[in-house]
């Protein structure tokens, strides 16, 4: 079969720029509507190559790409990975000097930059607009405006940014000049608004699944055993990150980790801004194996090799969940994500939610206090549930998954299962009653109404004589809110997300109704004994990384020295000049000349150039039976690594 020359250009410059043989699932088809100039809006999750999707089109277009960028820690990163690979980028933020800043304006003018990541602040403020960007305009020409992160725009979003609504004026101002919008996590609804407030046209929508089969998720009781499990995750090895709500608790707990032997790093706002960067660049340097942070901790972290991520606390939202949790395996190896619930979380949060208070009145944010307490009752659900937790999480998001993932601990442990038909049935009828009535309600009141209730509000309303009123009396609260779950969670019910959750029959209700589907539900959790010690679970299948055994495996730990030696001397994180998949590539195929180091995932034509040698080598000494170490202070790139 003959491959058209378009994409035998394609695939090379793939190749040369990022050293990859072919496109991630789904990259392909964005990097297309890229380079034909289309408006887009791309969803695609953590790990699954968002960034190549507009840095290949910005080496293939003519003009340059500006990139909006909400962090600085983000922009400096991606610069940082490009350059290593040879690709001309540039950032303009407030680290910068301003001679520095008129150096890369300078370049950027005469055609020398690619990429020209700004933050939105300073790309609309008039002076820029008026100056710089609509010289750049008339100069080498802009590509496109690529909005990263573009779930910032969203009120909807979980991440929202006022600044990022303005974004829209771009197109108003400069129609001809293609948009293209990227994001890790986007609702249905927050796409909607994506496109609107970028007033994105005819765009194309791009939506890749959410699902990241190399994640493990798990969730544990928080008791006496949980602080015995996180020790024992952190002694197994691998970079970790432990999320925690307080920043007391995110203090406590990098002590207790620093005291038994852990390299252990706190992050929260009450740092001040240099013992953050400080802690983070030790963190992505490998100078640190844990993280223990608040939320303030994470975007715009492109550490790879995170192998397990715990959350200490309850999440607040499971669309946090979902971007926090997958911080792990960004580069496609296995990694665990568990997080740990008890009673107390629920107080904790919900005195969080009474602080959304009016900063002026002190009086309380009702919209948000709602909202945040329907997205905590969310997260409550994915942590009782005995469904798959990937089919909750994808659910939210809109995404039909067909359950037994065989990657969480519903999955791998299964509950015992009850036929719920007939309750089912009865919930449903009540809804459909209700909804005859032109009214429509949540839970708890469906609920009492079953349970045939006495209170007031009910005789108000007239429920008492709806046919479903009482006939639900065989089962205890608790009983029917598990039914409602996971009548949620198989897509049997649906709830509105506007802060007012209120139920509504959906078309697969129907079959449930007329006796053509059964309801088999996991049998309600019982209260779990904790603090016994030896309370462990089994270790889950996705809580190490791939095996690499024998030779190969010292191998590789002698390439990851390398590599950090080599890190430390360019004074970049490990993961900049290759990720630990590449490692495991060579340490398995072991190049020993430039034609089979290229071959290797990850090596384009700049780091064959400037790694191959010392890699190459470094593998010819380990199969000649000398190590490979070099000489500490050494620079492994000034010359072959040193026998010792």
């Amino acid at each position: 079969m003959t491959v058209p020359p378009r994409d035998t250009a394609l695939l090379a410059a793939l190749k040369r720029s990022f050293g990859f043989d072919a496109f991630r699932p789904g990259q392909e088809a964005v990097v297309r509507d890229a380079l034909d100039g289309r408006d887009l809006l791309a969803v695609m999750p953590t790990g699954g190559g968002k960034s190549l999707c507009f840095q290949l089109p910005a080496l293939l277009r003519p003009g340059l790409m500006i990139v909006v960028s909400p962090l600085i820690a983000l922009m400096q990163d991606q610069v940082r990975l490009l350059r290593e690979s040879g690709i001309a980028a540039a950032f303009l933020n407030s680290t910068l000097a301003a001679g520095e800043a008129s150096q890369i304006l300078a370049a950027a003018h005469s055609g020398e930059l690619r990429l020209l990541y700004l933050a939105p602040e300073r790309l609309l403020m008039p002076d820029f607009l008026d100056g710089p960007l609509s010289r750049l305009v008339q100069g080498p020409g802009i590509s496109a405006i690529t909005v990263d992160e573009a779930h910032c725009v969203s009120e909807w979003g979980h991440d929202f940014r006022p600044e990022y609504r303005q974004l829209g004026l771009l197109r108003d101002r400069w129609p001809d000049i293609p948009v293209f919008a990227f994001t890790a996590t986007a609702t249905e609804r927050v796409r909607a608004d994506i496109v609107q407030q970028l007033r994105l046209r005819h765009a194309a929508i791009h939506v890749a699944s959410f699902n990241r089969p190399n994640l493990f998720y798990a969730v544990r009781p928080k008791g006496a055993q949980a602080w015995p499990e996180l020790l024992d995750r952190a002694r197994n090895g691998g970079c970790g990150i432990v999320y925690c709500l307080s920043r007391k608790r995110v203090d406590e707990l990098s002590a207790r980790l620093e005291a038994e032997g852990i390299r252990s790093l706190p992050y929260h706002a009450g740092l001040d801004a240099q013992t953050r960067r400080r802690n983070q660049e030790q963190f992505i340097r490998d100078d640190a194996q844990v993280m223990c942070a608040t939320v303030a901790f994470g975007m715009g972290i492109n550490k790879p090799d995170v192998r397990w991520v715990v959350h200490y606390d309850l999440p607040r939202t499971i669309e946090g969940y979902y971007q926090e949790a997958g911080r792990a395996g960004r580069d496609g190896e296995p990694a665990s994500c568990t997080l740990y619930f008890g009673a107390g979380d629920i107080r904790t949060a919900e005195f969080l939610i009474s602080q959304k208070l009016d900063p002026n009145s002190g009086e309380a944010l009702e919209a948000e206090q709602r909202i945040a307490r329907q997205q905590l009752r969310q997260v409550l659900d994915y942590a009782q549930s005995g469904a798959c937790r990937r089919t909750i999480q994808l659910r939210y998001f809109g995404e039909a998954f067909p359950g037994d993932c065989g990657a969480c601990d519903n999955c791998t442990q299964p509950r015992t299962t009850e036929d719920w038909t007939l309750e089912a049935q009865q919930l449903l009828s009540c809804v459909a009653r209700l909804a005859q009535r032109g009214e429509r309600f949540g839970a708890l009141t469906v609920i009492e109404i079953l349970r045939g209730a006495e209170s007031q509000k009910l005789i108000d309303r007239g429920h008492q004589s709806l046919s479903t009123y009482g006939i639900g009396r065989h089962r205890s609260l608790d009983e029917w809110r598990h039914l409602v779950r996971a009548l949620l969670h198989q897509g049997l019910l649906a709830e509105s997300t506007d802060g007012y959750p209120v139920l509504a029959l959906v078309a697969e209700s129907r079959a449930v109704l007329k006796g053509e589907r059964r309801v088999e539900v996991t049998s309600a959790p019982a209260p779990r004994e904790t603090g016994r010690k030896g309370s462990r679970t089994r270790r889950d299948k996705a809580s190490t990384t791939a095996p690499v055994t024998g030779d190969a495996a010292r191998l590789f730990e002698r390439l990851r020295s390398l590599r950090k030696q080599i890190a430390d001397a360019q004074a970049v994180p490990p993961y900049v000049v290759f990720n630990d998949s590449s490692l495991r590539e060579m340490a398995q195929h072991r190049p020993v000349d430039s034609d089979a180091f290229a071959a290797i995932p990850g090596v384009g034509s700049h780091k064959l150039a400037q790694y191959g040698p010392a890699f190459t080598s470094a593998i010819r000494a380990f199969l000649a039976g000398r190590a490979a170490d070099v000489e500490v202070g050494a620079n492994p790139l000034e010359g072959p690594p040193h026998a010792v």
